[in-house]
């Protein structure tokens, strides 16, 4: 799911019921007006990482995504304060900045983003950089069979195996649906794996890690499947479609 979901329950439901029927009151006007629908985005991204609840989660968005966070508060990255460390079984340790990134080869991939809650947003197209290139820049080791990767929010974690990380359809994403990753949708750069169920692509991306073995992600500790294949993916190719 992307957007990270927190399992956390309770907190007080009078203030939670208040904020649901503000914010849905809301939803409808937006419905009308396409033309808000990112500032809508915004409030309901707001809005789930001031409810440790995650009911926000449950509120309309025309854009079809939902909103997620496993913590209260996720600190804002931009060119000048983002950074991407690449370590582990590497050869060569490497940090990218964000103007690196955008500066490096840019692949395009358009496929549905589906969540575990029910939820899909069809034909979403991401860009950015393959993950096989970056992982190619710092030189896996011999020893290296999977990859780790945590974010800036201080709590998520992924993971996949090596040949899941070199899939074509795997990436590094700066941009989605045409514009660059905002906050609310994790960026300024998340993970994206298209094959597989939203919550595999962590959002707030900041390490990758090469590691030599699988190391169960935040959702995985919790009882998720360790790989989250969509239904009728090709589990062994490369990702390029036919």
């Amino acid at each position: 799911m992307s957007d990270q979901r927190d399992g956390t329950e309770g907190g007080p439901p009078v203030a939670r019921r208040a904020m649901l029927a503000t914010l849905a009151a809301g939803a409808a006007g937006i419905a009308t007006a396409p033309y808000l629908q990112r500032g809508w985005e915004a409030v309901l991204g707001a809005a789930s990482q001031a409810d440790p609840t995650g009911v926000t989660g449950l509120l309309p968005n025309p854009g079809g995504f939902r909103y997620y966070s496993v913590v209260g508060s996720v600190p804002r990255k931009d060119a000048h304060t983002y950074a991407l460390r690449i370590g582990g079984l590497v050869d060569r340790p490497r940090t990218f900045t964000l103007p690196e990134l955008r500066a490096m080869r840019q692949t395009r991939v358009v496929h549905d983003v589906v969540c575990t809650d029910g939820w899909r947003v069809a034909n979403t197209p991401f860009e950015g950089v393959r993950l096989a290139d970056l992982l190619d820049a710092a030189g896996v080791r011999s020893e290296g069979r999977a990859v780790r990767f945590t974010c800036f929010d201080g709590a998520y974690s992924e993971n996949l195996t090596l040949e899941q990380a070199r899939r074509s359809d795997v990436m590094v994403a700066l941009s989605m649906q045409d514009k660059p990753l905002t906050h609310e949708h994790g960026g300024p750069v998340r993970l994206y794996a298209a094959p597989m169920y939203f919550y595999k692509s962590a959002k707030w991306l900041s390490g990758i890690s090469v590691t030599d073995e699988v190391v169960p992600g935040y959702w995985e500790e919790r009882g998720y499947d360790i790989d989250g294949w969509l239904d009728g993916e090709d589990r062994h190719g490369d990702g390029t479609a036919a």
